[in-house]
């Protein structure tokens, strides 16, 4: 046993010396999983889908109709637009929990599917596109989106997710100084690593002003199980400085990359960045392409470089 034992330490070691990840990292898409198999012989374990707030019943009366649809290890992209004016809501509104009953739906639903899944509450939080984010383009701050209040709305979600004990969770709330959960059940208890709850920003601000930086979202190592950093090639620039600041400044987190892509430019360079940032960067474990839909300005289908770096390069990965 001490040999065998002995012998799998060796084979490690090589392996990193040779540049390989320990653990594949998993891979997925937006979009087409077939669409992008046939493109690139990814066989992507993870499938990405964004819905705004209330939006569960999209696909059915539940959010498993929806996971079911998204396959073996589901992402759940949370936004808080809703499908009209009515069901939108602000960072302040589910910290203080106005959208506890939303939450609660979720948390029973992740632990129905009692399956690998991953939920990205408000990614990109520090682009102004975004509604929940806490300023305008012009840097403006917005009521009701003060960073302080996107933190409380982010650890809320997580506790909520994640369940447990009502009075744990209460407990917990009421150390953020929020108030209580809207029922007074005990909550079905999803644990990570099966859940995993990605704090997601972008690795600059934009606009790129102080109160906007990623860390200004932060809502602490409790709060956060994996840390996300969202990385396009625009005209030939990816901010990869930023993306190696995130993995940094996290050193106890897992990392990925919910969000890459190419911006309507073939440029197997960034391909080759992205495969060696993940060999490099050896806590990253999951990167979703972004997407697979045809004619998008992010299709490799239309990037035939890009494309044969893809599969020499990022195809391999999720098999080790």
């Amino acid at each position: 046993m001490r040999r065998l034992a002995l012998l799998a330490l060796l084979a490690l070691a090589a392996a990193s010396s040779a540049g390989a990840a320990p653990n594949p990292p998993l891979l997925g898409i937006k979009g087409d999983p077939g669409r992008f198999q046939t493109l690139t012989g990814q066989d992507s374990q993870l499938r990405h889908a964004i819905i705004g707030w209330g939006q569960g019943q999209v696909w059915g009366s539940k959010f498993g109709d929806l996971f079911q649809l998204l396959g073996n290890v589901p992402m759940i992209g949370l936004a808080t637009g809703g499908r009209d004016a009515k069901e939108a809501i602000t960072p302040q509104q589910i910290a203080l929990g106005q959208g506890d009953a939303y939450l609660l739906a979720l948390n029973a639903a992740v632990n129905a599917f009692g399956q690998e899944i991953y939920i990205r509450p408000f990614g990109e939080m520090n682009g102004y596109w975004n509604s929940y984010c806490a300023y305008t383009k012009t840097g403006i701050l917005k009521p009701g989106h003060q960073t302080s209040w996107f933190r409380k709305a982010f650890a809320r979600v997580y506790l909520i997710v994640h369940g447990g004990s009502a009075a744990t969770i209460d407990a917990k709330l009421h150390t953020l100084g929020l108030p209580s959960l809207a029922g007074s059940d005990d909550l079905p208890e999803n644990r990570f690593p099966t859940t995993r709850v990605v704090w997601n920003p972008q690795g600059y601000g934009a606009p790129n002003v102080p109160g906007n930086s990623a860390q200004a979202y932060y809502p602490g190592d409790t709060y956060v199980d994996v840390v996300g950093d969202d990385l396009y090639d625009q005209g030939g620039n990816a901010a990869w400085g930023a993306a190696d600041a995130l993995y940094k400044a996290h050193p106890g987190k897992p990392f990925s990359f919910p969000e890459w892509g190419l911006w309507g430019i073939d440029d197997p360079a960034f391909v080759k960045k992205m495969r060696d940032f993940v060999v490099s960067h050896r806590r990253t474990e999951m990167l979703a392409y972004f997407e697979s839909a045809p004619g998008s300005i992010f299709d490799l289908g239309s990037k035939p470089k890009s494309l044969a770096a893809y599969k020499r390069l990022i195809t391999p990965l999720g098999v080790g």
